[in-house]
Formats: C-alpha cells, sequence, structure tokens
C-alpha cells in the first residue's frame, strides 16, 4: 500500500492535488508561518533531506526534457517518514489548510523507487 499527503489545490507541474511540501513552501513563502513554525518546518526539511532521496525521474519517457508527470508516494512500511508528514500536516492543518491522506495499492506507472517511496505517473482511476 503507498500513501500520498494531498491538499485542494492543484499542482501547477502533474496537474494532481498539491502535496504537503509543495503546500508548506507556499505557506512559508506567502509568509504564514510564525517563527517557530518556520523554524520547525526548516528541522524537518533537514530531516527528509538526510533521509529521503530525491527522485531520479517524473516521467516514464526517456526524451530528454520530458513533462514531469510523476507523483511521489510513501510506501506503508515508511514509520518513519509518515510520522514526519504528520508533523507537517499538523502545521497545514493549524493554517486552516485541509489535508487529505490518499491511499492505493496502484500509484501507476512506477518511474523511481526507492526503500521508502515510489515516483509513480499515475493511472487514469488512480486517486490522487
Amino acid at each position: 500500500m503507498y500513501l500520498r499527503f494531498v491538499t485542494h489545490r492543484v499542482d501547477d507541474d502533474s496537474n494532481r492535488r498539491q502535496g504537503v511540501f509543495q503546500a508548506i513552501r507556499a505557506l512559508r513563502e506567502e509568509g504564514g508561518l510564525s517563527e517557530e513554525e518556520k523554524e520547525r518546518v526548516g528541522d524537518l526539511r533537514n530531516w527528509f533531506n538526510e533521509r529521503l532521496e530525491k527522485p531520479k525521474s517524473f516521467s516514464k519517457s526517456t526524451r530528454p526534457h520530458a513533462t514531469p508527470r510523476a507523483i511521489s508516494w510513501f510506501k506503508d512500511t515508511a514509520k518513519e517518514h509518515i510520522a514526519k508528514m504528520y508533523e507537517l500536516v499538523a502545521i497545514l492543518r493549524a493554517h486552516n489548510v485541509t489535508v487529505e491522506v490518499v491511499r492505493t495499492a496502484r500509484p501507476g506507472y512506477i518511474v523511481y523507487e526507492d526503500a521508502f517511496q515510489v515516483t509513480a505517473e499515475p493511472f487514469a482511476e488512480t486517486n490522487t
């Protein structure tokens, strides 16, 4: 099973619901975070940067400059990563940002995978 944390905003790149990392970045850039929240978000961002690989591919196409259509999902076995995501979710919810956790066994065409996540181009029926 795979999990994705999403808001109701649509991401410009994927045309799917915006993920929590993008939502947190937008809230920070809009000046919506307190100093304490900025510090916590920075700590969490550093934690993820140290413990989560950046996917090497966001497209199943091998063409140079292919449109990035893939989105990332956590594997349900990535317990520590998921717990840290809920910390980011709590900050967003404190600012009235609705966050939903989507679960699926079929995230789409997998274009990248590591121990904690997959990046996949969603199937038409994949709820994202």
